[in-house]
């Protein structure tokens, strides 16, 4: 019997990176594929996203590993390197490195490479976490503009911190940032992640950078993937393990913290935080049960967690539940677990299986 289990639908990652083309159709796309392609496996789905311009991923080990499996594609580090001899590794796999910070350009002033990196440029227009000030910027173009190691077609990025909320209006004050600071330079730019694709066209530039959309889900505040016309990639599912009648005023799970109000049939699911779903779910967290929303009961242990089915239940040992998927969306789950759904897509843990499906 195949308990835990991560569906994933290629042919919904295919619409989905075609909705992000209908969103930004002037803009080249750099696919995010950081944290196991927001747990959804690196290379598989880095292999499926041939039409994609380039990826991006957060670290060097991630660009190793795709270039490992067989990725040609250009690969972005949105964090950039972190010491100078990570320089070499960089030009030898074609890896573009995103600057933030003046002991980056410190350190390609004095490195000895036999090529030029393609770099990015970051600056911080009011996420203050990582990027050049904007009080910094034009030093720092032109140190990099100096720099022998550097391609002179400097990219230029930024990062928006409130794009996910249309009625913000912290994002329109960025884009005017970094669209004064730019104006006098012919460089490709790249703004917009998820939210800033879907909410804010006016920040598409040359470059888009689709992450969260991509796999099926909603960057939006209060909204769910089908809002703006996107699949689900991820169904996580498992099986019924066990029924058992719990009486009224039976308690259930560890702590007791939930109480029968009737009787009822309590249902024992293959799945718990040692899979990935999230410990702090709470009672009334929906799950379904062969095509039935059913609320999770008690406290979610390492490897069960208990529904209640109800007395009138069909239910059996054997039968699929889904945690989230198209028929659950991984937001709804999310909101009652008082979370966001890229923590839930990214804490999937290893001992899941992975299917991938056409």
């Amino acid at each position: 019997m195949r308990l835990a289990t991560a569906e994933i639908s290629l042919a919904a990652l295919d619409h989905n990176f075609k909705r992000v083309k209908e969103f930004a159709p002037a803009s080249q796309i750099m696919a995010v594929l950081k944290a196991n392609a927001y747990g959804h496996g690196l290379v598989a789905i880095a292999k499926r996203l041939s039409s994609a311009d380039a990826f991006a991923v957060a670290r060097i080990d991630e660009a190793l590993a795709l270039r490992a499996g067989g990725l040609v594609k250009p690969i972005v580090l949105l964090e950039g390197f972190f010491e100078p001899q990570d320089l070499p590794i960089l030009l030898a796999n074609n890896f573009q490195t995103i600057i933030h910070h003046q002991s980056q350009l410190d350190a390609l002033m004095n490195c000895d490479l036999d090529g030029m990196l393609t770099t990015w440029l970051k600056i911080d227009t009011g996420m203050h976490r990582l990027g050049i000030s904007p009080e910094q910027f034009s030093k720092a173009y032109q140190t990099l503009s100096q720099c022998e190691h550097v391609n002179p077609n400097i990219r230029l990025m930024t990062h928006f911190a409130c794009a996910d909320d249309l009625s913000n209006g912290k994002t329109q004050q960025q884009l005017a940032v970094f669209s004064e600071l730019i104006a006098d330079k012919k460089q490709q730019t790249c703004l917009a992640n998820s939210a800033a694709i879907i909410g804010w066209p006016d920040s598409h530039g040359d470059w888009v950078r689709p992450g969260l959309m991509m796999y099926g889900v909603s960057p939006m505040l209060n909204k769910v993937g089908a809002d703006h016309g996107l699949a689900p990639v991820m169904r996580l599912k498992t099986r019924l393990i066990s029924l058992r009648v719990v009486k009224k005023g039976e308690a259930v799970g560890y702590g007791s913290t939930w109480t029968c109000p009737i009787d009822t049939i309590i249902g024992v699911v293959a799945m718990g935080y040692g899979d990935g779903y999230p410990r702090h779910a709470p009672s009334g967290t929906p799950v379904m049960v062969n095509g039935k929303q059913v609320p999770l009961v008690g406290r979610v242990s390492m490897d069960m967690i208990t529904v209640d089915l109800g007395l009138e239940t069909d239910a059996k040992i054997g039968d699929q539940v889904i945690l989230w998927g198209p028929e659950l969306p991984v937001e709804v789950v999310a909101q009652c677990a008082d979370t966001i759904p890229y923590e839930l897509l990214c804490n999937i843990t290893p001992r899941v299986d992975y299917h991938y499906i056409e």
